[in-house]
């Protein structure tokens, strides 16, 4: 038996490893068409871009692993079926589940080491190659600019904002229509250029940028040290055929591509960080949600807190000369409508003004307090999803084998052809209800755990099934039993009425 668990085994892997490099270079190559605007012609060299796709490899493998593992056992199950190994192997006794024993052992250890790689290499990854590309744009400034939206100039001490329409010519040197925005070191946008057209000339000697604009106009508002001057408003404006702009990027040239900065996304966190930052992150929005809440109901005022008894006066009683009690009036007025027809008109008018003005403050600061609330939860949620999905990883490669090895032996095909074709769809399938499941997890509509193990737990009674139909030698779909069963019943009723 040992034989042909090594030969099993080793059909497994070679399968496996094949599939893994061959699936792995596609991804790459779709992947690299997201950042292509990062690295085409921005005078990068190989060695820049080979440590990003060097980063972005382990990226993928929560994408390309579970895939791999279910295309591996439908090519390595459906090619001893199709070749009748199966079959010699039944006729000597040895089940589906003998079989397939090396192989789940080796199963089981792929997901210890999936798991391990979730949670130590893929943060990493992810931190090192959003750095890369961070401080890639810091050293290329062209880089930096990012058509259509406004860009910062990190680092180079300028303090400005910058957009532009396109850039063209080499290394994107040439920019079209620019709107800048100059900050003042209250970090306050009082100046904006606009111009036409604009060059960046640099040299690898020099420690300066030019900024080269054309045909366009400048505008400053001033700011005056006296009050009276200030209220004023006033401004300097020009216009110029050629301004130049000079960037000092001294601070840019020692800039180190490996720096490591503050990890910021879920994606970069290990489970031990995430643990942690799950429950400060729900500490702090339990907080938030309390001093909010506390804050509405004091403004609106109409839950005022309850004064506490003084239990040392309860027992009491002040000895005084008797005195006539008069009775105390009572308020006539019980409803709001009484209270507002006790009013004059414009004491009228005035009141539904000032609680309306009130109101719409309220609704005001609720809607915009809400908006907060709600990417503050989503953060939240994002990160116990991660959580779970570095759980999930390792449970799919496992379950996973368990839907593509009896499928490949109830299809009985080996090769590229139908085993490819099945193993996409039920990746697809697999893929698409992790991504709905995730955004629905991420907006708070279902639990995160929910949305981390629901495609797994899809595929759990898919195994399950597959397994028991391989087992018993039966196809993929079969009617049978529900045919015989409608058949049966036809015949009880046959059968009674011949009795009546």
């Amino acid at each position: 038996m040992k034989i042909l668990d090594q030969y099993i085994l080793r059909r497994f892997l070679y399968n496996f490893f094949s599939s893994f490099f061959i699936l792995i270079v596609i991804f790459i190559f779709q992947g690299i068409w997201l950042f292509i605007d990062d690295l085409a012609g921005k005078g990068l060299g190989m060695v820049i871009i080979g440590k990003f796709i060097f980063y972005f490899i382990p990226t993928l493998v929560d994408k390309v692993l579970p895939l791999t593992v279910l295309l591996s056992s439908i090519l390595t199950f459906g090619t001893f079926a199709e070749n009748y190994e199966f079959a010699a192997m039944k006729a000597s006794g040895i089940s589906l589940q003998r079989g397939m024993r090396s192989l789940i052992v080796f199963v089981l250890f792929l997901g210890v080491v999936t798991f391990f790689f979730a949670n130590d290499v893929i943060p990493i990854s992810e931190q090192k190659m959003f750095n890369l590309r961070r401080n890639i744009a810091k050293v290329k400034p062209a880089a930096a600019i990012t058509e259509g939206v406004f860009s910062d100039f990190e680092g180079t001490g300028e303090g400005m904002n910058i957009k532009v329409d396109k850039k063209h010519g080499e290394q994107d040197r040439f920019l079209d229509n620019v709107i800048i925005h100059k900050k003042t070191d209250q970090n306050i946008n009082n100046t904006v250029i606009k111009a036409k057209s604009g060059e960046l000339i640099s040299s690898e000697k020099s420690d300066i940028i030019q900024l080269v604009l054309k045909d366009g106009n400048y505008y400053e508002e001033v700011m005056p040290k006296d009050a009276k001057e200030r209220r004023k408003h006033p401004f300097a404006k020009s216009n110029f055929e050629t301004y130049t702009i000079n960037i000092d990027i001294s601070e840019l040239n020692d800039q180190d591509l490996e720096e490591d900065q503050n990890i910021t996304t879920n994606k970069m966190k290990n489970v031990g960080r995430l643990i942690k930052d799950i429950d400060s992150l729900r500490e702090n929005n339990l907080e938030k949600v309390t001093a909010f809440s506390k804050n509405v109901v004091n403004r609106m005022g109409a839950f005022p807190p309850k004064v506490p008894k003084d239990t040392t006066k309860q027992n009491l009683e002040l000895v005084q000369p008797q005195k006539k009690v008069e009775k105390s009036e009572q308020d006539s007025i019980k409803t709001i409508d009484e209270f507002i027809e006790s009013l004059v008109q414009w004491e009228q008018i005035q009141v539904m003004k000032k609680a309306q003005n009130e109101v719409s403050s309220i609704l005001n600061t609720v809607t915009s307090k809400k908006n907060e609330l709600q990417s503050r939860y989503k953060f939240y949620n994002s990160h116990i999803l991660s959580l779970h999905q570095k759980y999930a990883l390792a449970l799919s490669c496992i379950i996973l084998f368990f839907v593509g090895a009896p499928l490949g032996a109830i299809i009985r095909k080996g090769g590229l052809g139908l085993p490819m074709v099945v193993a996409i769809i039920l990746f697809l399938t697999y893929y698409f209800l992790g991504v709905f499941a995730g955004n629905y997890a991420k907006e708070g509509n279902i639990h995160p755990a929910i949305g981390a193990w629901l495609p797994t737990m899809i595929m759990l009674p898919l195994g399950i099934s597959l397994t028991r139909r391989a087992t018993a030698d039966k196809g993929l779909v079969g009617f049978g039993h529900f045919i015989d069963r409608i058949k049966s019943i036809f015949k009880k009723k046959d059968k009674e009425a011949e009795d009546q």
